[in-house]
């Protein structure tokens, strides 16, 4: 017999990143990972090509210069900052530290699919939380809480829905949790969200023994090849993680890079500007094809397409395949009649309407003439 994972490992339905070419393989507009249409900062380029000229040299193991930078941005301390693999990595370090098999982790229902890779990593029973109206229910978060629950994963705002809830619930949440749970506020959208009542998670880890909250150089940063992120937390849980963390586990490019974009203030302002412009004309497009979208606070949108027009999303996600677009089906998170639509160039957003508009104009005809 050949040798045999873990029984939980092998249950493991492993991580699907967005497409980036078509079913036939082609080249496509890639509209489904939630990347920034304008790319890095010019200056965190540049800083990341000077970086590769010591390349031969291991990076910096405590991430220092990124940790001080994020420390003087936010106005936190810096050695109660890890830096990582992106934010994934300090979610999986969190179950890899604090679980066991038995223990209880839970989610929201139409939450990041890496909350319950993380939790059956290590054996734990996962808890799947329903949502209401796409968005997080305290209270049905708070009913789930058994005496084996040790994580609570909550993005805020939320992926794949673009909702969010407001400070004001947040602090209801943890108010409700036992001091033995943890509760992971995973914030990778937060710089995009522009509703007044919302927080980051910052203020609450700064001050709860039991909460942490999670960043990332991925979305609005334009470093999502770079997988650089950050974790803020109370100093006993930042001192557990670093000790099962890999040593120099961000590279010198992705430190000098997500440097030099945390401090370009400028570049920052005109990647949320372009998103202020182009989400609520790409709801408002959607929204006059017939179809439902979810209010994002994001940089993009959850599209329902509704039985009763006959168009079904998994057609749609096949005919702008075909046209040159690649969004994100969701049938793996419970979403088989919605699309997640990242926003894009203005050339790609106007593109992408046009052949949605084209694909659910055809399958009207072909209505009528059937």
């Amino acid at each position: 017999m050949s040798p045999q994972p873990k029984p939980w490992i092998s249950a493991i339905a492993p991580y699907v990143p967005g497409k980036a070419t078509t079913s036939s393989g082609r080249p496509a507009v890639k509209l489904s990972a939630n990347e920034s249409p304008l790319g890095p900062s010019p200056k965190a380029v540049a800083a990341m090509q000077e970086a590769c000229r010591t390349a031969h040299r291991y990076p910096d193991g405590g991430a220092t210069i990124l940790r001080e930078a994020v420390a003087r941005h936010y106005g936190i301390e810096a050695e109660r900052i890890m830096c990582g693999t992106g934010s994934d990595e300090a979610l999986h370090l969190l179950a890899h530290a604090y679980c066991s098999a038995g223990d209880e982790v839970m989610y929201v229902r139409h939450g990041f699919m890496v909350y319950p890779i993380a939790a059956q990593r290590m054996g734990a029973t996962l808890v799947e939380v329903p949502d209401r109206d796409y968005t997080a229910d305290v209270d049905a978060l708070l009913a789930a809480v058994t005496p084996n629950t040790r994580i609570l994963y909550l993005a805020n705002p939320n992926n794949p829905t673009g909702t969010y809830l407001p400070e004001s619930e947040i602090d209801r949440l943890h108010a409700g949790l036992p001091e033995d749970v943890i509760l992971v506020l995973d914030s990778a959208y937060a710089e995009y969200v522009t509703a007044p009542d919302y927080e980051s998670g910052i203020k609450l880890a700064r001050t709860a023994p039991n909460v942490v909250t999670t960043r990332t150089f991925s979305k609005v940063y334009g470093l999502a090849a770079e997988r650089v992120g950050w974790v803020y937390g109370p100093a006993s849980i930042i001192d557990t993680l670093n000790k099962v963390r890999g040593p120099f586990n961000v590279t010198s490019p992705g430190l000098a890079g997500a440097v030099a974009a945390l401090e370009d203030a400028e570049w920052l302002e005109k990647s949320l500007a372009h998103n202020n412009q182009w989400l609520p004309w790409l709801k408002a497009q959607l929204e006059g094809l017939g179809l439902h979208v979810v209010p994002s606070q994001c940089n993009f949108l959850l599209i329902r397409f509704p039985e009763t027009n006959g168009v079904t999303a998994e057609a749609a996600n096949l005919a702008l395949q075909e046209a040159g677009y690649i969004l994100r089906w969701l049938p793996g998170q419970g979403l088989p009649d919605c699309l997640r639509l990242t926003v894009g160039t203005e050339e790609e957003n106007r593109g992408v309407i046009a052949a949605l508009a084209e694909f659910i104009e055809r399958a009207a005809a072909e209505r009528q003439a059937s």
